[in-house]
């Protein structure tokens, strides 16, 4: 049986250096759940995403059977040019939320867009008389 020894000397050594090497994997691959806000008035229900440094490109907004859904990807590079050095930080990840749309909504006509990281959809209410009554005739 061999008995190794620890130099803790050489182990301090390791340590120093460990810190100069480069990582070969990306540092952030996170998923990413943006914030959402949701409001409604006479006319319309509205969801607003907050999607800081997301480009529009990278979202998809799509309906099916009354559920809402809202994908996508965000890519961010953060790149800084010194004399004396270069360095690329990158965060990437993905995300998806869907809602489920009250019925009487007019799935034909939401509308998206956005505005300084702000995703904005609008989703009009389907026009309902509110006078349901109705005077039926005898014949």
């Amino acid at each position: 049986m061999v008995t190794r020894y620890r130099n803790p000397k050489f182990d301090l050594m390791n340590e120093f250096f460990k810190q100069f090497e480069l990582e070969t994997e990306p540092k952030e691959i996170v998923d990413f759940t943006p914030a959402v806000n949701t409001r409604e008035d006479e006319d319309a229900y509205y969801i607003d995403v907050d999607l800081p440094g997301v480009k529009k490109e990278d979202v998809e907004i799509s309906i099916d059977k009354n559920i809402l859904t809202i994908k996508g990807e965000r890519k961010i590079q953060n790149e800084v040019k010194e004399d004396d050095y270069y360095r690329i930080e990158s965060a990437y990840g993905s995300f998806a939320r869907s809602f489920t749309l009250p019925e009487k909504v007019d799935t034909e006509n939401i509308e998206a867009k956005t505005e300084n990281g702000v995703l904005e959809i609008v989703i009009p209410k389907l026009k309902v008389e509110k006078d349901t009554t109705k005077k039926i005739e005898i014949k």
